[in-house]
């Protein structure tokens, strides 16, 4: 058996960056699903891998889980989507009535009776949605809306409840899932290609160890099992999903208000905790937060923006503080929108990688190493991936139809330091320090501190205002 070793530094070689693309996609009956190649350098220095999955109108995305951490985004479209804490209750139930009309009957000692449905928690999932996965808990998604259902997701191969290797293994409980088509490729890696090929658990059991374990018979077993399904991972629902989930009230702003009462139950919990001093509620606490944790935010909402320029665009951020089940996947986020031209502040981060993936529009992107070279400078663009090494500094600057990006970054409380700007390392160095360090002259100096005013999001107007104010003071 092989089990995870710890990283070495020499497996990071980061001086030549490069824009990333989806290297294979497996088709499935009502969708695919894209993979970026998870041995590309600097994925693998980032302990993480990269998907996108496209799931069509009333498809199903069978039950599956893995063995890492995964943060998902709602790139477009509405569903609903699942998951199995173990231990916790089965909280959505149905009566019988609820099911008469779908034929689901028991028949056990020539005994006839109809049943309800008993299950956990479903949650809707929309566009701008960030959607958290505990590695090892079992999840499915299905697309309840009029268009195709899109996400991305990064899955952190380096989590540490991960005690495997850095490959991505998804565990399916259905179906048949097997290799589509491989698309082509613009980069490729040092070695072999690894071929990333799902399959169902089941498959790997006995038949008659299977009805045995489920009490059922054999057909049913082999039907489990799913070895004649050639509908792939992502199946298409004949009929509407009947799931018991309560009913969704039509007033305008409904569900903005319900995961609003959802973040205030949550820390209401959190105090109550914090408050208890014996064992046993420290015990409980734990378990109803695994139970009763939200697993989703949406970061698309302009009102909850962190940084927010009007002339440039703005920025949100999501970690543990905000979401709490982000310290467990230690993982966060950050959803941003450039304007025309705008720039975003050369930063770094300073105890994380990060993911990006672009959404809309295009960026010029330089990264600067330790070496003091550039170890990318480029065009960024729609479906297009890059990874920005922890400490490496970063400046995007949008294109002309603007820039829109998510970045996943590999710690749940990521910190970042801006080298410009209001707040920033120049800023809050003495002016002394800038003339001796530099060479200039002390006016240069405040120049550098002050003459940018903006906090993270730069506007090209500010910069073409400094432009005037040069002219006019050399006439």
């Amino acid at each position: 058996m092989h089990f995870k070793a710890k990283k070495s530094v020499s497996e990071c070689r980061l001086e030549n960056l490069h824009v990333l693309e989806p290297s294979r996609r497996i088709e499935a009956e009502a969708g695919y699903t894209e993979l970026w190649d998870e041995k590309e350098e600097a994925l693998t220095c980032a302990g993480s891998a990269f998907t996108r999955h496209v799931i069509r109108r009333n498809g199903l995305f069978l039950p599956s889980y893995s063995n890492s951490a995964e943060l998902m985004y709602v790139v477009q479209g509405r569903g609903l989507y699942g998951v199995t804490m173990p231990g916790c209750p089965e909280t959505y139930q149905s009566d019988e009535s609820q099911f008469r009309g779908r034929q689901g009957t028991s028949e056990r000692e020539g005994v006839k009776r109809f049943f309800g449905d008993r299950h956990q928690k479903v949650r809707e999932i929309r566009e701008g949605d960030i959607v958290a996965q505990i590695p090892g808990t079992a999840f499915w998604i299905h697309n309840k809306g009029q268009s195709d259902l899109v996400l991305i997701s990064v899955i952190y191969t380096s989590n540490e409840q991960n005690q495997l290797d850095q490959n991505i293994r998804k565990f399916f409980l259905a179906g048949n899932p097997q290799e589509g088509s491989q698309g082509g490729r613009r980069h490729r890696t040092r070695g072999s290609q690894q071929e990333t090929k799902y399959g169902n658990v089941f498959q790997g059991f006995d038949d008659e160890l299977l009805q045995e374990t489920f009490d059922v018979e054999s057909d049913l077993a082999r039907k489990v099992k799913g070895e004649d399904d050639r509908r792939g991972h992502i199946v298409e629902v004949r009929e509407e999903l009947q799931i018991v989930h309560p009913m969704i009230e039509q007033g305008e702003g409904w569900e903005e208000r319900e995961r609003e009462r959802e973040r205030e139950r949550e820390m209401e919990r959190g105090s109550s905790r914090r408050r208890g001093s014996s064992s046993s509620q420290r015990q409980n606490g734990a378990e109803e937060t695994l139970c009763t944790m939200r697993l989703r935010e949406n970061i698309d909402n302009p009102e909850r923006a962190d940084y927010y320029n009007p002339r440039a665009g703005r920025i949100t951020t999501l970690n543990s503080f905000s979401l709490p089940i982000l310290s467990f996947l230690q993982l966060s986020a950050e959803k941003g929108i450039l304007y025309k031209d705008a720039v975003v502040a050369p930063s770094y981060y300073m105890n994380s990688h990060a993911v990006i993936y672009v959404l809309r529009g295009n960026a010029r992107v330089q990264i600067a190493g330790d070496n003091g070279q550039s170890v990318f400078d480029g065009k960024l663009q729609e479906n297009q991936v890059l990874v920005v090494p922890q400490n490496f500094a970063v400046i995007k600057k949008a294109g002309s139809e603007g820039f829109e990006w998510v970045a996943f970054r590999t710690s749940d409380n990521a910190m970042k330091n801006n080298l410009a700007g209001r707040l920033s390392v120049i800023r809050g160095l003495p002016e002394d320090v800038l003339v001796n360090s530099y060479g200039i002259s002390r006016d240069d100096a405040r120049k550098l501190k002050y003459n940018r005013e903006e906090l993270t999001v730069f506007s090209p107007a500010s910069r073409s205002a400094r432009g005037l104010r040069r002219d006019d003071a050399a006439n």
